[in-house]
């Protein structure tokens, strides 16, 4: 039996397979440590066979990327300065190919299929763990929290956050209608429950913000582009006033004490400080990607002690900036940096230009979430995560529409031009 193309690489005609796989990849990016080696293998059989199907739609032009790889290629030739070679190698090649799959994703996936695969894969992650999850003791303040089926309840909260933020684009941003939206409205349902069990204050804070990005933006899109603009300067100073007076004013240890946390954010700041001290080693470069928690390297070894982290492995600096930094050195932080601050800022302004583009709103508040949480987690900086496919889907997606803007615009030029000749 033959398949049609259009089934597989669309993006119009293929919205089953499209769904099916980013809703089976966002299962992956949760639980390969579960399953193993076979999960990862499936994730690529989902994405890979499609270069053979069409190379030239599924691939594209590639140099229209190369912003896009940089941070991938440089981690990648960080091996010939790690300290941990081995690891840095094969951690790199990982790092790369994640990057090509999301791109590939990228090109046959349109973001009304991405907010339906979404939903289906957050939906499933979650209810998996609700599932199979346990509770975990955290040995720093001595709470219970409810893990899911992960090793962190901050992994739980993040999956739960991107379930809020696929209903609210099926809900509110217009993206669905009919049944998705009552599978939006279950998202949320099992998405606030996972959120108030893991008592992940991060998550928590991180949705509410989300939550109301997106009706705000929802809100600018009935004004008029120029109004828009405004509105939104003015807001943005005035979120950024209230957070500056919420500081000084002492609001920042009574959102930290309704959370049940103090000043040191459960440890936090301690190993933000052991990570600029670390990255003081070879600022410019770093130690080679992933070189750090490697098992038997002493800094690596006695954190994890400190920490109370018996597997000795799954730990980080719990800051994308500073654990960027430690591993690939300011330029592979600025490199990383890039990508994720042009993709925010690109997607943004189309949303503030255009009359009504859904895929920038989509793609904005999604990289938005991902901004706010680089201070926090390091969701972009690892292969195999939800968050890094998502950042490369959203900065595939800007350098596709930045580029069919510009033919948009030379067309006219060439009509003329045409028209001069004859």
């Amino acid at each position: 039996m033959r398949i049609a193309k259009t089934r597989l690489i669309g993006p119009v005609g293929n919205e089953a397979y499209a769904a099916a796989a980013v809703a089976l990849s966002f299962f992956v990016f949760a639980y390969s440590f579960r399953f193993g080696p076979i999960s990862i293998l499936a994730y690529y059989a989902l994405w890979l066979p499609l270069v053979v199907v069409d190379y030239r739609r599924v691939l594209g032009n590639y140099t229209r990327y190369l912003w896009i790889f940089a941070f991938a290629i440089f981690a990648c030739l960080s091996v010939f300065w790690s300290q941990a070679p081995g690891a840095t190698a094969r951690a790199g090649v990982q790092y790369l190919s994640h990057v090509a799959c999301a791109l590939i994703a990228m090109r046959v996936v349109d973001t009304r299929t991405l907010v339906r695969g979404g939903l289906i894969g957050t939906g499933l992650v979650l209810f998996y763990s609700l599932v199979f999850g346990v509770y975990h003791l955290d040995p720093l303040d001595g709470t219970y929290s409810f893990v899911g089926a992960f090793a962190s309840k901050n992994q739980l909260g993040f999956y739960a956050s991107l379930a809020v933020l696929f209903a609210f684009a099926a809900l509110f941003l217009g993206a669905e209608r009919g049944l998705w939206r009552l599978a939006a409205v279950g998202c949320i349902v099992i998405a606030l429950y996972c959120l108030k069990a893991s008592q992940s204050a991060t998550s928590v804070l991180t949705t509410i913000a989300i939550a109301g990005l997106c009706l705000a933006l929802r809100g600018l899109e009935l004004l008029a582009p120029a109004h828009r603009k405004m509105l939104f300067l003015g807001l943005a100073i005035a979120t950024v006033l209230t957070l500056i007076a919420g500081a000084y004013g002492g609001g920042y240890e009574m959102l930290l004490g309704a959370f049940g946390k103090d000043a040191t954010l459960t440890g936090r700041t301690y190993l933000w400080q052991q990570g600029i001290e670390a990255a003081g080693e070879a600022p410019l470069v770093g130690i080679g990607y992933q070189a750090f928690w490697v098992q038997g390297f002493a800094e690596a070894e006695r954190l994890w002690a400190a920490f109370f982290i018996g597997t000795r492995s799954g730990f980080h600096f719990h800051n994308t900036f500073i654990a960027a930094t430690v591993e690939t050195g300011l330029i592979g932080c600025l490199l990383l940096s890039m990508v994720l601050i042009v993709t925010f800022a690109g997607h943004l302004r189309r949303l503030l230009s255009a009359a009504h583009d859904l895929e920038a709103l989509v793609l904005c508040t999604v990289a938005a979430l991902l901004v706010v949480r680089t201070f926090v987690e390091i969701d972009i900086l690892n292969p195999y995560h939800v968050g890094s496919f998502l950042l490369y889907f959203a900065a595939g997606k800007l350098a596709d529409t930045q580029r069919n803007v510009a033919v948009e615009d030379r067309r006219p030029l060439l009509r003329q031009s045409g028209a001069a000749l004859t």
